[in-house]
C-alpha cells in the first residue's frame, strides 16, 4: 500500500490563500484546518501515483463537484502544464475557488458553474472527483464526459469495496469497468486508508 507522495514544497502561499477564504465560506470544517495538508492536499495528490503508474501524457481534466477545489487546485499548481476544468453547481464554491485561484494566478484553471448532467459534448483525459457521490451515481455524472482514451479516477474511503459491488451493475450499463484500485494512507497519526478507483470505457 502506497504511504509516501512526493510533492512539490510550493502550497506555502495556498495554504494562506485558502485559510483566509475559508474563514469567510467555511470550504472545509474548522477542525479541518489544522489537517489542511494532510486530509486535503495530500489526498488531492494522490492522483500522481496513478500517474507514476500509468504515465502523465494527460493534457485535460474535469473536477466534478470541485467544492473548496479539492483536488483540482493543488493538482492545478503541481501540473501547471494540464488544462484543469473544476464543475460545481453551487455559486458560492465556484467564487471562492475563482477567487483562490486569481490570488495565486493559477492559468490552467478554469472553473464553471453548472450541473455535470447539463453540459454535453465535452471530454476530457481525466475525469476525477472527490467526496461528492457514491460510485454508482457520480459514474452516471463522470460517463459523458469520457471518450475511448478517458480515465475516470474516483477518490474513496476504505469502504471502495462496498461502493464498488453496488455500482458493477451500472457500470456496465454505461460501457464502463474498473481496471485498477490503488490503495494509499495519509499522513495522519490514525490508519486513514484511501483508495483512487481507476475506471475507462471497453
Amino acid at each position: 500500500m502506497n504511504s509516501i507522495i512526493d510533492i512539490r514544497s510550493d502550497f506555502a502561499e495556498y495554504k494562506k490563500v485558502f485559510l483566509e477564504e475559508n474563514s469567510k465560506h467555511n470550504l472545509i470544517s474548522r477542525n479541518d484546518e489544522q489537517f489542511l495538508y494532510e486530509k486535503h492536499i495530500y489526498d488531492s495528490l494522490s492522483i500522481k501515483l496513478f500517474f507514476d503508474k500509468y504515465g502523465s501524457n494527460f493534457k485535460t481534466l474535469l473536477d466534478i463537484g470541485c467544492g473548496g477545489g479539492f483536488p483540482c487546485i493543488p493538482i492545478a499548481i503541481e501540473f501547471p502544464d494540464m488544462s484543469i476544468t473544476g464543475l460545481d453547481s453551487i455559486n458560492k464554491k465556484i467564487s471562492s475557488v475563482e477567487h483562490i485561484k486569481q490570488e495565486l494566478n493559477l492559468n490552467n484553471l478554469n472553473l464553471v458553474c453548472e450541473r455535470a448532467e447539463n453540459l454535453h459534448d465535452v471530454k476530457f483525459d481525466i475525469v476525477v472527483s472527490r467526496a461528492v457521490a457514491d460510485l454508482t451515481k457520480i459514474s452516471i455524472y463522470a460517463a459523458p464526459f469520457m471518450d475511448k482514451k478517458s480515465v475516470f479516477i474516483a477518490y474513496k474511503s476504505i469502504k471502495a469495496n462496498e461502493e464498488i459491488s453496488s455500482a458493477l451493475p451500472t457500470l456496465n450499463k454505461l460501457g464502463l469497468k474498473i481496471f485498477d484500485t490503488i490503495k494509499y494512507t495519509l499522513p495522519t497519526e490514525e490508519m486513514h486508508e484511501r483508495n483512487l478507483i481507476c475506471i475507462k470505457r471497453y
